[in-house]
């Protein structure tokens, strides 16, 4: 097993992780947040108004006025949810950064990272697994059929990773905090 080793954050007071992070979980932390683009780049898209395929109620210019605000929060607060997965295997995951009020400096406790993380994780599995195999099956006909239901499919496929990606780099965290504090 190969270890990145300890990580520099960059902040005045060097921090670094307690105990090397496994280079497997460093990609597969930096691997989450690459889940999650392909959908938000295509729901924003989709919001804007791009043809999709969708007929019918499905359809965006049949949709409410607060779609496109709404697509936009969503996406960001997934990418916001994915960029967290980093915090396992960079310090700040390990000692609050210096720009979090009151919290500055001290101790993350393990299991603040590990509970919200595992069952991020089982969420997302619960989720997308289903979901991307329900989508083949779905004989709605306003779904989108052809060329466009393939970049819909493509667009959030990656998303069934994000829950055993997640499950992995939560995994090493536990084990790598447990030996090394």
């Amino acid at each position: 097993m190969t270890a990145v080793g300890t990580r520099r954050a960059g902040n005045a007071a060097g921090a670094a992780t307690r105990g090397p992070v496994p280079r497997w979980a460093d990609w597969a932390a930096q691997a989450t947040m690459w889940c999650a683009v392909p959908a938000g780049i295509w729901r924003i898209l989709f919001a804007l108004g791009l043809p999709a395929g969708f007929t019918g109620s499905q359809d965006p210019a049949n949709g409410p006025s607060f779609m496109l605000p709404y697509v936009v929060a969503l996406t960001a607060a997934s990418e916001t949810f994915a960029f967290l997965s980093l915090g396992l295997v960079r310090p700040w995951g390990e000692v609050w950064p210096r720009w979090v009020p009151v919290l500055r400096g001290r101790r993350i406790r393990p299991l603040a990272a590990i509970v919200p993380a595992s069952l991020g994780s089982i969420a997302l599995m619960l989720i997308w697994t289903p979901l991307a195999f329900g989508f083949a099956s779905d004989g709605d006909p306003e779904m989108p059929h052809g060329a466009k239901a393939a970049i819909l499919y493509a667009c959030y496929l990656p998303l069934v990773a994000w829950g055993p990606l997640l499950a992995a780099v939560t995994a090493a965290y536990a084990a790598r905090r447990h030996r090394h504090g």
